[in-house]
């Protein structure tokens, strides 16, 4: 069964980022439609995944990571930082497959890849 997950690294700490709000938007027409969203535990994962089964279908998607409002609530980081909302568009052309797409972040950068 495919499906969809995430979770959120804080290299400013060396920790999962906890409490991380995160918006699940797919492609319809012209602009976006939230579809999901979540909250990362304490292992900066969701406790299920975003999307699975049925709901997994071939198109345009971006999750946006409020990686701002983490900083701002004592991550032990400069009250303002550079980074807010992180959007990471992407495709997925098999509902069948896992797709997972971690965020790395510190208040100043951030890094994604397609993991495992």
């Amino acid at each position: 069964m495919g499906r969809l997950t995430t979770h959120v690294l804080d290299t400013t700490r060396g920790t999962p980022a906890r409490g991380v709000r995160i918006e699940l938007q797919r492609a319809v027409g012209a602009g976006f439609e939230t579809i999901a969203e979540a909250r990362t535990n304490e292992d900066g994962r969701c406790d299920r995944p975003l999307l699975e089964g049925d709901a997994l279908v071939p198109g345009t998607y971006q999750l946006l990571f409020h990686i701002g409002d983490y900083f701002r609530a004592g991550a032990g980081t400069e009250a303002s930082p550079f980074l807010d909302i992180v959007p990471i568009r992407f495709a997925i052309a098999a509902g069948q497959a896992h797709y997972h797409v971690p965020l790395v972040a510190t208040p100043w950068s951030y890094s994604t890849y397609r993991g495992s």
